[in-house]
């Protein structure tokens, strides 16, 4: 099996058989439809091929997964296990361009997961991160609409929410917080807040039946290298033994999610969520701070928590939020729970990215 595929790892096959226990949803509504998925490749777009294509060898789900991304190299070395499967099919193309020639003539549900998720990308590739969100959100809409979709699908960001005006402790769907737009940091949270309204655009001029996740700062087995959020950072270092680099005082206190349980998330928002709403992938036990965070790493690790000033593209790419919690009361309403604890999510993250280092060597 690739390297590249977190598939040998015993914690990650853990997550997709623990993912296809949840009962909250009901599996049948994929039974013998089609997903197209954007993004299929990143973190938690790879861990929703690999949860639907284990439900369709072990649970005979018979759902087929179109599975967009930019590179068809990437993609087939990632997803290796299941090339002989005819219920996967890897489409090459960027979702900025013309997609039609790629697309089958019908699909059942599409996922739009594309985009730019992390700092160095947000400040050395601004144009792309707002076109992903923009430009390729509005790509995937019409391939929704052309093809007659049931459902579409927006992977939104807990960055939507902007800065914490100081009168909430926790951020429901309705809040709306501060964002400077004139500012080169603005393009990723800005461009997310675009894509959501362009969904209900589509929602309400073309009847087109939108769903939103927004998902927070996430983590798992299936982290990209490429990956340089600040809590990636810290299990990469940890995971190889070294210090946990602190770039500033740690106070932030944001919202996490454990891959596994974002997953049950999107797939609890794509099954049972009303049409044209937004919800927040959120579990309250997750909200921590940045430093905290980052000693807990270190614990596990017998690392050591260092600070050191970040470089002038990582500062550029840096959130302004210092507080930025979630509510995630309305899709618990749905029946959705985490699977996980932080330290355990933390935990078997370590794990397996140490195991893939060992499996690299």
């Amino acid at each position: 099996m690739s390297n590249n595929s977190p598939l040998s790892l015993p914690q990650y096959l853990e997550d997709l058989i623990t993912i296809n226990s949840c009962d909250w949803f009901d599996w049948n509504i994929l039974r013998d439809h089609s997903l197209l998925i954007s993004g299929s490749t990143g973190m938690i777009g790879s861990c929703l091929v690999d949860t639907i294509m284990f439900r369709n060898r072990v649970h005979g789900l018979n759902c087929k997964i179109f599975a967009l991304t930019r590179s068809r190299e990437k993609a087939c070395s990632r997803f290796a296990e299941w090339s002989d499967s005819s219920l996967l099919q890897i489409l090459e193309g960027d979702v900025n361009q013309d997609i039609n020639s790629l697309l089958p003539e019908k699909v059942d549900f599409v996922l739009h997961l594309a985009s730019n998720t992390h700092p160095v990308a947000y400040a050395s590739d601004p144009i792309g991160t707002i076109l992903t969100n923009i430009v390729g959100t509005r790509n995937m809409l019409e391939a929704a609409a052309s093809l007659g979709a049931r459902r579409f699908l927006f992977a939104s960001s807990n960055e939507i929410y902007g800065e914490n005006r100081g009168d909430k402790e926790l951020f429901d769907e309705s809040y709306s917080g501060y964002i400077d737009c004139n500012s080169l940091r603005a393009g990723y949270p800005e461009s997310k807040r675009c894509g959501e309204a362009l969904c209900q655009a589509y929602h309400r001029q073309k009847g087109l039946d939108i769903v939103i996740a927004r998902l927070t700062r996430s983590f798992g087995p299936s982290l990209l290298p490429s990956d340089t959020k600040a809590m990636s950072q810290f299990l990469r270092n940890g995971a190889n033994g070294e210090d946990i680099v602190l770039k500033s005082k740690g106070d932030q206190l944001y919202s996490y999610t454990y891959t596994a349980d974002a997953v049950t998330g999107l797939l609890t928002v794509l099954l049972k969520g009303e049409k044209g709403e937004a919800y927040n992938v959120a579990e309250e036990s997750f909200d921590i701070p940045l430093n905290k965070i980052a000693g807990i790493i270190a614990e596990e690790t017998g690392s050591k928590v260092v600070f050191n000033l970040p470089d002038e593209v990582e500062a550029a790419g840096f959130s302004k939020a210092t507080k930025a919690r979630l509510d995630g009361s309305k899709l618990r309403e749905l029946g959705w729970r985490a699977q996980y604890s932080l330290r355990e999510g933390v935990i078997r993250t370590i794990d397996s990215l140490r195991k893939r280092q060992d499996g690299d060597s």
